[in-house]
């Protein structure tokens, strides 16, 4: 990953995405968790103090060492046990239907095989468990998706491979989940950072 990408992404994912509007989203999307949780890129645990009462567990997936060394104090402060169980989420070291809710904040854009890791996602989920998914990445608008399209190669330099132009809803149909609640919204700042995807998804047939 490097210097950059070890010391300094996480450290400023921590604060762009801290302030009150990305944890308004955050907490939209995590009301519905439940059971035992597995939090795909953790970071620095933002999520942690939003899981509501239904959470009995959290299983963290975390690959990079400063971002959990920053998490500490929210784990610590965190209502239900978390355990750091894993640094990829295309491999996870989980039994099969053995997660009653996977969460992914922000996350999917930086996994290399990202199709790998949600047909993980598919394999740890219970049958009637729930993906929960909150992630930026291509926009609808063709004048906005020529530009990431444009951003994407210095995107991913600049933030430890971050990609800008994943078309997430269809890459989780993609693995075999069924998304039964999806929605949009927009960060502040550029078009081409900000098109944002809410969304629960189920395990499809086996």
């Amino acid at each position: 990953m490097g210097w950059w990408g070890e010391h300094v992404v996480p450290r400023i994912t921590d604060v762009a995405l801290g302030t009150p509007d990305v944890r308004a989203l955050r907490e939209r999307v995590v009301a519905r968790a439940r059971g035992e949780v597995v939090e795909l890129g953790a970071g620095s645990g933002p999520t942690l103090p939003l899981y509501p009462a239904a959470v009995t567990a959290v299983r963290a997936v975390e690959p990079s060492a400063v971002a959990w060394r920053l998490a500490r104090r929210r784990v610590a402060r965190a209502a239900v046990p978390v355990e750091h169980v894993g640094l990829d989420g295309a491999d996870l070291p989980l039994p099969d239907a053995s997660a009653d809710t996977v969460v992914s904040t922000f996350s999917l854009c930086t996994i290399p095989d990202v199709g790998r890791a949600l047909r993980e996602v598919r394999r740890v989920l219970r049958p009637r468990g729930e993906f929960l998914f909150l992630e930026h990445g291509l926009s609808p608008d063709p004048r906005t998706a020529r530009r990431q399209h444009r951003l994407d190669g210095l995107q991913q330099r600049l933030f430890a491979g971050c990609h800008l132009t994943r078309p997430i809803d269809q890459l989780v149909r993609d693995a075999g989940l069924e998304i039964v609640d999806l929605d949009h919204d927009h960060l502040r700042g550029p078009a081409a950072l900000s098109y944002l995807y809410l969304g629960a998804a189920r395990s499809g047939s086996r």
